[in-house]
């Protein structure tokens, strides 16, 4: 089975994760999923496949005759998709030897069009593979799953010999809380790498510093006929200290090491309101600047309106890899072999996000992110092309073989 046959019977599966849950995994339909993985595993050949209580999928490939001593190496994916968009009834749609130009969504009637999209620019004359602007792909990160499959049932075929190798499938990648349920000693693995980025020939091993901020507004509530000098409206406070943030640093004015503010949620009413933010940055130093600007803006505001006015809460999510990847440059140097024995010429990208990577990098894993070839994840845009998926397996197959360090 290639790539894309396995990626479109792993994307027919609806693993959505929920944000709003606690528990590990966030959705039961991920079991779904994982059990299929287990089971495809083992008929692979490979030893020990399993699915824990909390949805993680291990399994190990044992090295061939003489390379038994070598360092093992992980491969990691994740199995659920985003809660941004529907992943459920999802139905890709392939484009054979794609023309490129626009591409009408049969479901939605929305097209997605180079204009918008210039990686499409890229994909011409390759198979396209599509959403049918109902749902998200899921190429984000069952691409990547697939690649992962793929790779291991050719180099098993081919009786390349190699080094040790442990796989593993997450849940709840997505939410940022999965991987904290990671067993990095039982996984086995000296180092790892996630197989969860974009464009074909993508390398990366720094990331986003990140967290959550949520911002609570006291207002005061009277009758507005009698309100003068009285009434405080919560959603007015919310509203002047967001006005209070650069305008220009948000997701759609900053790209490469720009970091931003995001507000994600805003609900509210005269009595109560709230924002929550996601706050990135590459550089440390600018990223506590930036919860330092937080702070600063509540403060000012609570001299303003009074003590309890503005409620700031700051969740760390994770930090960037780069410092943990640093010492083993044979990583990367490993990785840009692969890619190039597999026919592709690797380039450095900054994760403008997180992976489940950057969080094992700071439990002793060291653990860079490597290509799926998909592109607009986490909605009805979302597309990858066949070719790509099968250079990605490709350059799996040579980094399980290539030897180590």
């Amino acid at each position: 089975m290639n790539a894309t046959e396995r990626f479109l019977r792993y994307a027919a599966i609806p693993t959505r994760s929920d944000p709003d849950s606690t528990a590990t995994p966030s959705t039961d339909c991920q079991f779904s999923l994982a059990r299929l993985l287990a089971d495809e595993l083992t008929a692979l050949g490979l030893t020990n496949a399993r699915v824990t209580d909390n949805c993680f999928v291990y399994a190990a490939l044992p090295a061939t005759l003489g390379l038994e001593g070598q360092p093992c190496l992980g491969l990691i994916a994740h199995m659920d998709t985003a809660p941004d968009y529907p992943g459920e009834g999802v139905k890709p749609q392939l484009h054979p030897n794609y023309d490129g130009g626009d591409i009408v969504l049969s479901a939605t009637g929305a097209v997605l069009s180079p204009a918008r999209f210039p990686s499409l620019n890229g994909l011409k004359g390759k198979t396209l593979i599509t959403t049918d602007g109902s749902t998200l792909l899921g190429a984000d990160d069952k691409a990547g799953v697939a690649e992962i499959m793929t790779a291991l049932e050719r180099v098993i075929a081919s009786g390349r010999p190699h080094g040790p190798v442990a796989v593993a499938f997450t849940p709840d990648e997505e939410t940022g809380l999965g991987i904290a349920g990671f067993d990095v000693e039982g996984f086995g693995a000296a180092y790892a790498y996630t197989v969860d980025g974009g464009e074909v020939g993508e390398l990366s091993y720094e990331n986003f510093n990140a967290c959550e901020a949520t911002l609570d507004f006291r207002g005061v509530n009277v009758h507005p006929g009698s309100a003068k000098d009285t009434m405080v409206n919560a959603c007015l406070l919310a509203m002047e200290y967001n006005a209070m943030l650069p305008s220009a640093e948000t997701p759609r004015h900053t790209e490469g090491y720009e970091g931003f503010f995001h507000l994600e949620e805003m609900e509210g009413g005269v009595a109560h309101a709230r924002l929550v933010y996601i706050v990135r940055d590459h550089d440390a130093g600018r990223f506590e600047a930036r919860r330092d600007q937080l702070r600063h803006i509540a403060k000012v505001m609570n001299e303003r309106w009074g003590e309890g006015a503005v409620t700031l809460t700051l969740r760390d999510q994770y930090r960037n890899m780069k410092e943990k990847i640093a010492p083993y440059p044979f990583l990367i140097e490993n990785a840009r072999a692969a890619m190039r024995a597999a026919g592709c010429e690797p380039f450095d990208a900054a994760v403008r996000g997180g992976t489940d990577g950057a969080q094992l990098c700071y439990r002793g894993l060291p653990c860079p992110n490597l290509c799926t070839g998909g592109f607009a994840f986490h909605g009805p845009f979302e597309h990858i092309a066949a070719e790509d998926m099968e250079l990605c397996a490709r350059m799996l197959e040579e980094l399980i073989c290539l030897p180590r360090k």
